[in-house]
């Protein structure tokens, strides 16, 4: 069902749930299996305008967000609206990510209305056990991703072990909810501060070492550029490549500073052209008169590079 009748907001204003509910019909959707994304945008599945919006938004994945943000009595009419949004795009070259709410807070039926609708991935809040992630892979549909936010003490000591299922595809380190739950003061994220700065790296690495793509922190501060830009330049250097983020001007800052530059990749097509043509003749190390020592851990990495463009 197309969103572009304006007495949805009618709808909602006379609360009429039924009625909303029974326009949100399931459609096919062809799954965007990416993982290439950059930037998450958020965005609150009770804003229609907002809705009517993401065609055209930059944005490399769009996460529906049912939880924060969406007060108690808007949440049954975000959640149709979301299934809505779902129907009215078939395909996209965007990734459609919805957030749900914590499973014992209405996230297991938020699940069992969503199935039908097939987001790309459902992204679960407040996850503490690998029990909790078992019990919603038997719950969401086999062909929906599944991503996580990292947000609870037990969660982060169990970062390892929490992707139990080649299902779980994402981590999202949800950094303010994670220092309450720590007991630690927000005036401790700053970009220069060696707390956060091994909570990024440790973030990072334990979630490639598990095959999952991490996506760093959201950063409110939706105003100040240039305190993003600082954020997003350390995370780059620490070697993460996605971060949440707000406002369409903060998706513009992720994809240049989480780009690659031309020669860059053309560098990474030259290397992986000159190895496979070397291999072909049985030599896996060799030295280039432009590139210098080149070997499979180097090709590799300019593999990785080339995987990894969006």
């Amino acid at each position: 069902m197309p969103l572009h009748n304006e007495n949805l907001t009618n709808l909602i204003d006379s609360h009429n749930l039924e009625a909303l509910n029974r326009l949100a019909v399931a459609a096919p959707r062809t799954q965007n299996r990416s993982l290439s994304f950059r930037s998450c945008l958020m965005l609150s599945t009770h804003n229609l305008k907002h809705l009517r919006k993401i065609p055209t938004l930059s944005a490399e994945c769009i996460i529906l967000n049912l939880e924060d943000g969406v007060s108690l009595e808007q949440k049954p009419y975000a959640l149709a609206l979301c299934a809505m949004a779902l129907a009215s795009h078939s395909q996209l070259d965007k990734k459609l990510v919805v957030r749900i709410n914590a499973l014992d807070e209405g996230g297991l039926e938020e699940i069992a209305y969503l199935n039908p609708f097939m987001p790309d991935a459902i992204r679960i809040p407040k996850i503490r056990s690998v029990e909790e992630v078992q019990k919603a892979l038997k719950l969401i549909d086999e062909n929906i991703e599944v991503h996580l936010s990292i947000e609870t003490k037990e969660a982060w000591l169990a970062l390892g072990t929490l992707a139990s299922h080649a299902r779980v595809k994402a981590y999202y380190l949800g950094v303010l909810d994670l220092f309450a739950d720590l007991g630690l003061s927000q005036s401790l994220l700053t970009p220069d501060n060696p707390t956060i700065q091994y909570m990024l790296s440790h973030f990072m690495i334990t979630a490639r070492a598990c095959g999952v793509k991490p996506v760093s922190f959201v950063y409110q501060d939706y105003k100040n550029n240039d305190g993003f830009r600082n954020w997003l330049e350390l995370e780059k250097t620490i070697g993460l490549d996605a971060k949440g983020c707000i406002t369409p001007d903060q998706v513009t800052l992720i994809h240049e500073i989480f780009g690659h530059s031309e020669s860059e990749i053309q560098r990474c097509q030259e290397i992986m052209k000159l190895f496979e043509e070397q291999k072909s003749k049985g030599i896996t190390g060799f030295v280039d008169e432009r590139h210098g020592f080149i070997d499979e851990p180097i090709y590799k990495g300019a593999l990785a590079v080339l995987k990894n463009l969006p």
